[in-house]
């Protein structure tokens, strides 16, 4: 597993709570063309709180671990992190069913955890070795995997969102009339918003009333630039024009939730798609190229992970609406943080693939769909 699980219990961890708890998120959502979710309040447990933790946790631990094993020359290669921005594709997963369709930009580490994936293959594949979550071949720009319906990160800016409306046709076609559809979201950042293939696909997705969802992780800046500086609308939830639009704050695990359930039932239900714009921050640059510092300065950085910073937020729900004491959640930062250290000793002790034997699998296939060899 990703995270720790309940046996935490028999070490001195007491059992969480599964008792609702009410939790106000203020101004979490801003509605184009729909009104957006009833309510300003989710309901949670001190349970479901604890697994946002540890799951966003994980996420932050190994994204600095990529960090460091990168400028050890362990990683190689493009690699782009996602600190920072942990809320939102914790907060999908949690609103998603595994039978829901997902497909996302070349930052895609957390989301591949969030679909099921573990650590010590995350790690093997940004090393390349044949024990990585794609053999070695993807690295950090192409995981997949599509037994839990996640089809991927992308490595052309943007190329996700047509796929990603593929996968909304077929989810349509494959409903079972008058029965509530799976749904397919396709996520991309700021940078990607303004491009042609992306209005193109939100075209055909209207015509036919798919059941897609346009996400763009507003991160605030498109490599370099500032959405200021790179869009003429910064208003992205609004860029579907007639098709409706939903802002969430995307710092927020809970409006994250809550926004995509209201997403999802909006398309399932055949009222097309709808666009969510999800404003959040990434912590490092673009990729492990960018310092991340010449566009923005350190006290810019500073701010944002003293005020807003997404497993803080998660934290603070669970001290102040639930019985949850610091020293539980410092035992379970612990805990991970060994555990993380150790898939990553495991991939790096991991053989490279042969390539006698492996450089052509996945390349031809017979007429049944097989792999064979030429």
């Amino acid at each position: 597993m990703w995270f720790l699980g309940r046996s935490a219990c028999r070490h001195g961890v007491r059992a969480w709570s599964t008792t609702p708890v009410k939790v106000r998120i203020p101004m979490a959502h801003v509605g184009h063309r729909v009104d957006g979710p009833a309510t300003n309040e989710a309901v949670t447990t001190e349970a479901e709180l604890i697994d946002f933790f540890k799951l966003m946790y994980t996420m932050r631990r190994m994204e600095i671990t990529c960090d460091n094993e990168y400028k050890a020359r362990s990683i190689r290669g493009f690699c782009h992190l996602y600190d920072g921005q942990e809320a939102i594709a914790t907060g999908i997963e949690k609103a998603f069913s595994r039978n829901d369709s997902w497909i996302t930009s070349y930052r895609c580490h957390c989301i591949m955890l969030a679909r099921g994936g573990t650590v010590e293959e995350i790690f093997a594949e940004l090393m390349g070795k044949i024990t990585g979550a794609t053999g070695g071949k993807g690295g950090s720009m192409h995981f997949y995997k599509k037994s839990q319906n996640f089809y991927g990160g992308q490595g052309i800016v943007g190329a996700q969102v047509p796929v990603g409306t593929g996968l909304a046709l077929a989810n349509k076609y494959l409903a079972a009339p008058g029965e509530p559809m799976n749904v397919a979201v396709a996520c991309y950042g700021d940078g990607a918003a303004n491009q042609g293939q992306i209005w193109e696909s939100a075209n055909m997705a209207s015509l036919w009333k798919l059941p897609m969802i346009f996400c763009i992780e507003n991160n605030q800046y498109g490599m370099g630039t500032s959405v200021s500086r790179s869009s003429s609308n910064n208003d992205y939830y609004t860029m579907g024009n007639h098709i409706p639009g939903l802002k969430i704050d995307g710092m927020n695990v809970l409006a994250v939730r809550e926004g995509f359930k209201y997403a999802k039932d909006h398309c399932a239900s055949g009222k097309g798609p709808i666009f969510i714009e999800c404003s959040t921050y990434r912590y490092h640059g673009h990729s492990m190229s960018d310092p991340g510092t010449t566009y923005r300065n350190r006290d810019e950085i500073a701010t944002m992970r003293a005020t807003r910073d997404p497993i803080d937020h998660v934290k603070k729900l669970l001290t102040d609406y639930c019985d949850t004491k610091d020293d539980d959640l410092k035992k379970i930062e612990k805990d991970i943080r060994t555990q993380v250290a150790a898939a990553a000793d495991r991939a790096k002790q991991a053989a490279l693939p042969d390539p006698a034997k492996h450089l052509l699998d996945n390349v031809y296939l017979d007429d049944q769909g097989k792999d064979v060899k030429p």
